[in-house]
């Protein structure tokens, strides 16, 4: 099944890039599983026109191992760009937040994959390739990224399947075991987990959202369940288009900030 689903996939890309007129791909690599199943397909698709880019910005110095080991294991040509000090001094330029803000941390942490996705655009251009990305179901469907980051791509090819979904296809392509057994994470701030910050554990996310589509009994307790649809519902808008206003009061399309 994941060998066909496998060989699907990267006819996929390559039409995808065929329609665009694209030359290859770049993904940006972080060493988590995501991002080096992409970048394995993407170098599937374009072996001799696919870049990795291991943009590390205060992050921790595993995950620029473990992208250059993928990156070497399956023939990936890649460039390190630190953007930690382009980080610092856009902090320094923006300034304190007025009196009454929210809470810094998470707007700053965001700021990382927006910066991060204008290197990667950056190198696309001047290419002419797309820029591949990473983001899996589970993780659109809960809001779970940054917006106009890492969702600001050209194309999804892991964007229809599940966290337990991409494991499995991470074992097809043979992917190392450290990084298909590492604890996910986003890389935001020293510790950070996925499943520590959503609350849920991504079996639990993974249960539901099959559950939504196919009608099986969920195994997950009422609490978790609630939790996981206010992800969903609060995340709305970061799937979908800006609202465009029409004359006549109509609002076209959707929105949110």
């Amino acid at each position: 099944m994941y060998a066909r689903l496998r060989r699907n996939m990267v006819d996929w890309i390559r039409e995808i890039a065929a329609i665009a007129g694209a030359r290859g791909l770049v993904v940006g690599m972080s060493g988590g599983i995501d991002s080096s199943l992409t970048a394995v397909l993407a170098r599937e698709a374009f072996p001799e026109s696919t870049l990795g880019l291991v943009i590390p910005c205060h992050s921790a110095e595993v995950d620029r191992r473990l992208a250059l080991e993928v990156a070497e294991q399956f023939g990936i040509p890649t460039r390190v760009i630190d953007i930690g000090s382009i980080f610092d001094l856009l902090l320094k330029t923006v300034g304190q937040p007025q009196e009454g803000a929210e809470p810094v941390r998470m707007a700053e942490a965001n700021l990382k994959p927006r910066l991060r996705m204008a290197v990667l655009y950056y190198h696309a251009n001047t290419l002419n390739y797309l820029v591949c990305g990473t983001a899996n179901k589970s993780e659109m469907m809960l809001g779970y990224f940054t917006k106009n980051g890492d969702n600001a791509v050209d194309l999804m090819p892991l964007g229809a399947l599940l966290k337990d979904e991409i494991r499995k296809l991470a074992e097809e392509v043979g992917l190392p075991r450290e990084v298909i057994d590492r604890p996910p994470t986003a890389g935001l701030w020293e510790g950070q987990t996925d499943e520590r910050e959503l609350g849920v554990s991504y079996e639990m996310i993974d249960d539901y959202l099959r559950g939504m589509v196919h009608g099986r009994k969920r195994i997950i307790s009422r609490s978790e369940a609630d939790r996981i649809l206010d992800y969903i519902t609060r995340s709305s808008h970061k799937r979908e288009r800006p609202p465009v206003f029409v004359p006549g009061g109509h609002i076209l399309l959707g929105g949110g900030q």
